[in-house]
């Protein structure tokens, strides 16, 4: 059969536009690479040098002219390509399952908090937590003599703006350990631990001479000599880390709507969501859980952005879902997205609906695979600068 002018022509133009964004996408990263050369080329003990000047809001871009619009979150930068950065990824957890009394032998030995350790090698996944002085305001106290976790108390419950962690070790070659008021023991140094930068921007000065006040009013009782960085070099650096952390942060979204604009009843979408795997959460998403390791591999939400109940999705109908995946806190992303992919083009198909972009568009296989193409580069990046994908340091960085 000859194909007409038409076919040829659209032919043409599929051809054009896979190679569009196989293009767009060298250059994305061929940019990024750029920019990671030039931020870290200072190295030293630095955690970065100062990038380019950038706005304080994260930027939401799409793929691009060439392809369909979907909810990529994310921005152009990038972290560091040739050197390591960062120090070992700890296994953060609740602080209750550190008190619970195992012996300071079990744990590996660590020397002084200094962000030099950053060329450490990492240790095994399933470490003990322990300071992260990259992406934390690290204060370390130490009694005249060994005192309990209990004597902290003022500063465990401290209310600062960011999240803090409290840590304490038995001698100068023992394992940090987290704290709880607890925590049974006593330590010769403790080590206070202020988060520098997540998902509601960077710790202010302000908050950084509070948590210090914090450790200068507590320090006496003890008593302690204690010593800090001074406050607005750590806002300069938490301002660093969040301008890095906004250039490397990516969500994805893929929408399901039906065709005829139509609702989907409540009722059906949890029986079809549950079936898939979603479970409803607290927060008000359905999350699909990876049960080995009880981490969300990505979520479900209503396109509307209102939380689901129990009692919503009983009697309301939504007009679409958006399934979303969370590319910093996903552990091996490209796999995950492979996941939500076939999640979503299942339950599509199953609710009677479309995977459609922004624009409600049908999203083409051609479009998928560049979406994947971005979430392959964004988990490189990431790696590179230190912050393994669905670490603990990426929960902490990526949180809200």
């Amino acid at each position: 059969m000859r194909l007409t002018t038409l076919q040829i022509g659209l032919i043409a133009a599929g051809v054009l536009l896979v190679l569009g964004v196989l293009v767009y996408n060298r250059i994305q990263e061929r940019r990024a690479r750029r920019r990671i050369e030039g931020a870290f080329r200072a190295g030293g003990d630095a955690l970065m040098a100062r990038t380019a000047a950038r706005g304080d809001e994260r930027v939401e871009p799409t793929l691009g002219a060439a392809v369909p619009s979907v909810r990529v979150t994310h921005g152009d930068g990038a972290p560091p390509v040739g050197e390591r950065y960062g120090i070992p990824m700890d296994e953060d957890g609740p602080p209750e399952d550190d008190a619970a009394g195992e012996p300071d032998e079990a744990l590996p030995p660590t020397g002084p908090i200094t962000r030099s350790s950053m060329t450490d090698p990492q240790p095994a996944q399933g470490t003990q937590p322990q300071p992260d002085p990259e992406i934390e305001s690290v204060v370390t106290l130490q009694p005249v003599r060994p005192v309990g976790a209990g004597a902290l108390a003022a500063g465990l419950h401290a209310r600062l703006g960011k999240p803090l962690r409290w840590f304490g070790r038995r001698d100068a070659g023992a394992a940090w350990q987290r704290l709880t008021g607890d925590t049974p023991g006593e330590f010769s140094e403790f080590a206070a631990c202020l988060l520098l930068a997540d998902r509601n921007g960077a710790a202010s000065q302000p908050q950084i001479e509070a948590f210090q006040r914090v450790i200068g009013e507590l320090a006496p009782s003890l008593p302690a000599a204690w010593s800090a960085a001074p406050p607005d070099d750590e806002a300069a650096r938490a301002e660093e880390l969040d301008r890095l952390c906004a250039e490397l942060d990516m969500q994805i979204g893929l929408t399901i709507q039906r065709a005829d604009g139509s609702a989907i009843p409540g009722t059906r979408l949890r029986g079809v969501a549950e079936a898939a795997g979603f479970r409803l959460a607290p927060s008000g998403r359905f999350e699909c859980v990876q049960e080995e390791t009880g981490a969300v591999l990505y979520t479900l939400q209503s396109s509307r952005g209102e939380a689901f109940t129990g009692e919503s999705l009983r009697v309301a109908s939504v007009p679409g879902v958006v399934l979303v995946l969370d590319v910093p806190r996903a552990s091996d992303p490209p796999r995950a997205f492979d996941q939500l992919k076939l999640a979503a083009k299942r339950m599509a198909h199953t609710l009677g609906g479309d995977l459609v972009d922004d624009n409600q568009r049908p999203l083409t296989d051609a479009a998928l695979a560049a979406i994947r193409s971005q979430v392959v580069g964004a988990s490189d990046l990431l790696a590179r600068a230190q912050i393994e994908p669905g670490s603990p340091r990426a929960h902490k960085l990526f949180s809200a």
